[in-house]
């Protein structure tokens, strides 16, 4: 289905970042920028269907990320994901710490009481906000 043909696009591309056009997967962004959207795709739908296969998915980003982005001083961004050879630039987005990180957490995380969708909310930038089920006011 789609969502195997975007894991394997990733992987074989060595991205999360890269931009992929509708039209068979064509790259029309080559950077890597270790963005966390594809990562917590895979968190949401793990934990609404608790089909094993998007923690496979995301290990093998994980994985591709450790092999190829991973520096002596942090992970860098990719400059082609086309291209093997590519360099990497000097240049780790603050995202990669605070949310991409935090996604590939919990989508390994056996605990599911960890950000329970039944007590938190998380925002855009994958912070926990607590679901209050008694609220009485108004804004």
């Amino acid at each position: 289905g789609w969502g195997e043909k975007c894991v394997e696009a990733v992987v074989s591309t060595q991205s999360t970042g890269a931009i992929f056009r509708y039209d068979g997967l064509s790259v029309s962004q080559t950077e890597n920028f270790l963005r966390p959207e594809t990562i917590e795709s895979l968190f949401v739908m793990y934990r609404v269907t608790r089909d094993p296969v998007y923690r496979e998915w995301g290990w093998n980003i994980f994985q591709a990320f450790e092999r190829v982005t991973r520096t002596c001083f942090g992970y860098s961004t990719v400059q082609d994901v086309t291209n093997v050879n590519t360099a990497l630039l000097d240049k780790m987005e603050s995202f990669y710490l605070a949310e991409t990180l935090k996604y590939f957490y919990l989508l390994f995380e056996d605990d599911f009481s960890v950000y329970s969708f039944d007590q938190i909310v998380l925002n855009t930038e994958a912070h926990p906000l607590p679901i209050i089920k008694d609220y009485k006011g108004y804004y």
